[in-house]
C-alpha cells in the first residue's frame, strides 16, 4: 500500500506519540528488549539527549505519526565515534506501507552528512522480517549473540548487522552535530530529497 509521506525531525513534543508506538513493542514482542514502557517525561528526555548529536527522525502520514526512527552511539568509546547504531519503529497500523524504507533512506543519508562511517543495527532474532529489511538496505550480518536476553519467557539473540556509509580514510574529519550539519546548510528543517 502507497501512502503520501512526510519526513521530519522529532521533537521532545512528538514524546507522547512516539512512546505510544513504541510501548506496544515493549509489552508484546522481543524486537526491544526494554521491559518498562517508560514514562512521556523520561522519553522526551531520551529524545532531547539523542538529538544533542545525531538525527531523530519521525514519518507521518496524514498528520499522525507512523513511526520514527534515530540514530546513537554506538560505543562509549572515543574510538567509535564515526560509529552510530540505528532504530526503527513503525506503528502497525503502517506496517507494509514503506514507512521502515523512507526513515531508514532519510537517516542513512543524514549520518553520511554528518560524516559517519558505519552503522550498525542489532535485531533480536529470529526476526525473518527485519533481517530481511536490513538486508535489502545493503547491511552484513556479523553474526548472532546467542541467548543474550530473556523476555516474555523465551531467551532470545541478537544478530547484529553492518553498513559501511563512506569509504575510509587514514585521517577522518570529525563528524558533526546534526544541528551543526544543518546550520551548516543553511537549513532548519529536514526535507527529503
Amino acid at each position: 500500500m502507497s501512502v503520501m509521506k512526510r519526513i521530519r525531525f522529532a521533537t521532545k513534543e512528538d514524546a507522547a506519540a512516539l512512546l505510544e508506538i513504541y510501548a506496544v513493542y515493549i509489552k508484546n514482542t522481543t524486537v526491544t528488549f526494554e521491559i518498562e514502557v517508560p514514562t512521556a517525561t523520561a522519553f522526551a528526555e531520551r529524545i532531547e539527549k539523542i538529538t544533542e548529536t545525531f538525527p531523530w527522525l519521525v514519518c507521518e502520514v496524514e498528520g499522525k505519526i507512523a513511526g520514527y526512527a534515530y540514530a546513537s552511539k554506538h560505543g562509549e568509546r572515543a574510538a567509535y565515534r564515526w560509529s552510530a547504531d540505528l532504530s526503527v519503529y513503525v506503528d502497525e497500523k503502517y506496517h507494509r506501507c514503506g514507512i521502515a524504507t523512507a526513515l531508514y533512506t532519510a537517516l542513512l543519508e543524514l549520518l553520511r552528512r554528518q560524516g559517519y562511517y558505519t552503522v550498525y543495527a542489532g535485531v533480536s532474532t529470529p526476526n525473518p522480517k527485519s533481517e530481511a529489511f536490513h538486508t535489502v538496505f545493503g547491511f552484513r550480518n556479523l553474526g548472532e549473540f546467542k541467548n543474550v536476553g530473556y523476555k516474555l519467557g523465551a531467551w532470545m539473540g541478537v544478530t547484529w548487522f553492518e553498513l559501511p556509509l563512506a569509504e575510509y580514510v587514514a585521517e577522518p574529519e570529525e563528524p558533526v552535530t546534526i544541528d551543526t550539519l544543518m546550520r551548516k546548510e543553511q537549513r532548519n528543517e529536514f526535507k527529503e530529497g
